[in-house]
């Protein structure tokens, strides 16, 4: 299908790096937003574990990350059925396309991306590899091969996703009308999840929550949320706290004015503040837990889903190639 061809429906992507289980802010940020758009749109989903090697050494620990994260997005209700879910590495496609997004991507525009000037900031330019530098290309390619129209993104991937962009509007100024160029959808409620100290939810931050945890550690976790001094015989405010502001994240709006109630009365601690965001949270993802449990293991099934998810992916983004290769003159060219 060529970008000036409409379908009934529109096309949803989005992936998720394999490194270690996916946590609160994963599941609140990119997860829930994007198993919900299964019904709305034709989703394709992936494990970017191309994306995982600019860090990731043990292929083992890879191998078994990828499994982690299937797992749970078929835990909290993906169906394999509605949504393409795939390992990235399964399409070859996306290399190839890779490299080509590559030749006529400035590296001015990869300078500016985030992740990159981090890492320069935090004093580690000499050490940085190739792919950490050219992740946005690789995001691109990921994003472009399936004629995307939209993609749920957290706020720290919006600025990758204008490179996206940017870099199919190059390429159809200098080859023609190619690519389709997709929108962000960002969940504003969800835009910045807090961890347990109250930066952004991250694994770099070791703050993380990994909501499909047996009961004992999640509530050993969550009881690490830092706070404040303030005495439990003393007021409490919900706004500033950390445990509220993950409260909210889970509960109704009657159950949030009762807590700030208590917060707000004083001879109420943190302690049971936290016991409260517990019982909440466990009660919110126990369904997907015993999902979780019962899937996990068997990676026979876990294969068979991400092998037929390669497959159709591959379905759609071999046509969009041959589209790209025949723009750049490659190819006889006869019949396109």
């Amino acid at each position: 299908m060529s970008p000036t061809e409409t379908s009934s429906r529109k096309r949803a992507l989005s992936g998720i790096k394999p490194t270690g289980s996916p946590h609160l802010g994963n599941y609140l940020g990119m997860m829930r937003p994007a198993i919900n758009l299964q019904e709305e749109y034709e989703a394709y989903y992936f494990v970017a574990d191309y994306h995982a090697l600019t860090s990731e050494r043990d292929p083992k620990a890879m191998r078994q990350s990828v499994y982690d994260v299937t797992s749970s997005f078929l835990a909290m209700g993906l169906d394999p059925a509605k949504a393409v879910f795939f390992r990235q590495s399964d399409v070859h496609e996306v290399t190839e396309l890779t490299w080509i997004l590559s030749c006529v991507t400035a590296m001015g525009l990869l300078d500016r991306a985030h992740a990159y000037k981090a890492a320069k900031d935090q004093g580690n330019e000499g050490k940085i590899n190739h792919g950490v530098f050219a992740y946005p290309v690789l995001m691109a390619a990921d994003i472009l091969l399936y004629d995307s129209h939209i993609v749920p993104v957290g706020k720290d991937q919006v600025q990758h996703l204008e490179m996206t962009r940017d870099i199919a509007q190059r390429f159809n100024h200098l080859f023609g009308e190619t690519f389709v160029i997709p929108e962000a959808l960002v969940q504003e409620e969800v835009m910045t999840i807090p961890g347990l100290d109250g930066r952004k939810m991250s694994k770099s931050y070791g703050n993380g929550v990994d909501p499909l945890s047996p009961e004992k550690k999640l509530r050993k976790r969550l009881m690490q949320v830092v706070t404040d001094s303030t005495p439990m015989e003393d007021p409490k405010d919900p706004d500033t706290c950390n445990v509220f502001a993950l409260y909210r994240l889970f509960s109704s709006a009657e159950q949030q004015a009762e807590l700030a109630d208590k917060y707000r009365a004083g001879g109420f601690g943190y302690g049971h503040a936290k016991q409260a965001l517990f019982e909440v949270i466990n009660e919110h993802v126990k369904p997907y837990r015993d999902r979780y449990e019962e899937i996990h293991q068997d990676v026979d099934f876990l294969e068979d889903v991400l092998r037929d998810g390669a497959r159709r992916a591959r379905e759609r983004a071999a046509p969009v190639l041959e589209r790209v290769r025949s723009r750049c003159g490659y190819g006889s060219g006869r019949n396109k």
